[in-house]
C-alpha cells in the first residue's frame, strides 16, 4: 500500500506520486460501441429477427412474416479507486494551488475506463486480475478462433473475418494488443510507403483491413491478468455489446474510519478520496466475435 505524502511531490513541477502508474490508454469498448442509457440493476433488452418482406401480387393473401426475439440481461459492476494522502499534501495543494487533487482525478478516470475493458474482454479483476465470478461471460469466451501462424498478418485477419461471417455476423470492428499492432503500422511496401497509412497505434479509432480499429493493452491484458490471455486480437461486430454507466458516484473525501483496511486515518494522520463508477454490460451473442490468439 503506498501513501502519497509530501516527499513525493517536487513542487512546481511534479504534481503526480510514484504510485500513480502512467496511463496510455482509455477503453476501447467505449471506442467502438456506443453507450446505451441505464438506469440502476439488471436489465433485460430483447432484439428481434424478422423475415424478408413479402410481395403481394394483386389480390392475393398476404401470409405471416417470420420472427424471431433473443433475451438478454445487462448485470452492474462496480469499480473504484481509493487513494490515500497524508493531510500535509491537502494543505500544501490548497495553499500553492498545484492542483494536485485535480492531477489525481485526472489520471484515476482513464483507470476506470479500462476497468471496462478487462470486464467485457475477460471478466477480470484489474487489480490482481483474477476472473470474477459474477462476470458470467465475456468476449475471449468465444469458441471463435484463429491462432497466429507463420503467414501474412492480413491472412490471419481473413480467417478471423470468415469465421465470424460464417455465424452470420459482418465483422467490421477491431481491437489489438499494441504487441500484434505494431508490426501492422510498421509494415512497408518494397517501396518503402506505408501499407496501412490511416491505421495508428492509439485507442482512437483508426482504420485496419476495412474494420473500425481500436489498440489497447486491455486486449491481451498482458501484466494484469492473473493468468495469460495469450489474446492479440478481437475481431467482429462490437454492436453486440450492450453497455452503460448506470451510476458515476461523486469524489468522496473520507477524513474518519478505515476504508480500504489500511488502519485509522486519523491516526496515521491521512486522508482519502475515493472514486467509483457502476457499469452495466450484456453480451448478446459470442458467435459475433473471434478472437486471434497466439499459438500454445
Amino acid at each position: 500500500m503506498a501513501v502519497l505524502d509530501t516527499g513525493d511531490l517536487v513542487l512546481p513541477d511534479t504534481l503526480i506520486g510514484p504510485w500513480l502508474e502512467k496511463v496510455q490508454y482509455g477503453s476501447t469498448v467505449a471506442q467502438l460501441v456506443n453507450q446505451a442509457p441505464m438506469t440502476y440493476g439488471t436489465e433485460s433488452a430483447m432484439t428481434f429477427t424478422l423475415g424478408e418482406a413479402e410481395y403481394v401480387g394483386e389480390g392475393a393473401n398476404k401470409a405471416s412474416t417470420t420472427f424471431s426475439t433473443a433475451t438478454k440481461t445487462t448485470k452492474p459492476f462496480k469499480f473504484q479507486i481509493t487513494v490515500r494522502m497524508t493531510e500535509e499534501v491537502i494543505w500544501a495543494d490548497e495553499d500553492a494551488q498545484q492542483g494536485v487533487v485535480q492531477e489525481l482525478l485526472d489520471q484515476a478516470q482513464p483507470a476506470l475506463s479500462r476497468a471496462l475493458d478487462y470486464g467485457v474482454f475477460h471478466g477480470i479483476n484489474p487489480t490482481g486480475g483474477a476472473a470474477v465470478a459474477a462476470m458470467t461471460e465475456s468476449l475471449s469466451d468465444t469458441t471463435n478462433s484463429v491462432e497466429i501462424a507463420a503467414q501474412e498478418r492480413y491472412a490471419i485477419l481473413d480467417a478471423a473475418d470468415a469465421l465470424v461471417l460464417a455465424d452470420g455476423y459482418v465483422p467490421r470492428d477491431l481491437a489489438v494488443d499494441p504487441s500484434w499492432a505494431a508490426g501492422f503500422s510498421s509494415d512497408r511496401t518494397s517501396e518503402g510507403i506505408k501499407r496501412y497509412p490511416e491505421f495508428n497505434l492509439g485507442s482512437d479509432v483508426s482504420t485496419l483491413e476495412g474494420h473500425r480499429t481500436s489498440v489497447n493493452k486491455t486486449v491481451g491484458a498482458i501484466g494484469v491478468a492473473a493468468t495469460a490471455t495469450d489474446v492479440k486480437a478481437f475481431v467482429g461486430d462490437f454492436s453486440t455489446i450492450r453497455w452503460g454507466v448506470q451510476r458515476r458516484i461523486p469524489l468522496e473525501l473520507i477524513r474518519f474510519g478505515d476504508p480500504d483496511g489500511q488502519g485509522d486515518l486519523k491516526r496515521n494522520n491521512q486522508v482519502a478520496f475515493r472514486l467509483e463508477i457502476l457499469y452495466g454490460w450484456g453480451i448478446f451473442d459470442l458467435d459475433a466475435v473471434a478472437k486471434v490468439v497466439d499459438a500454445v
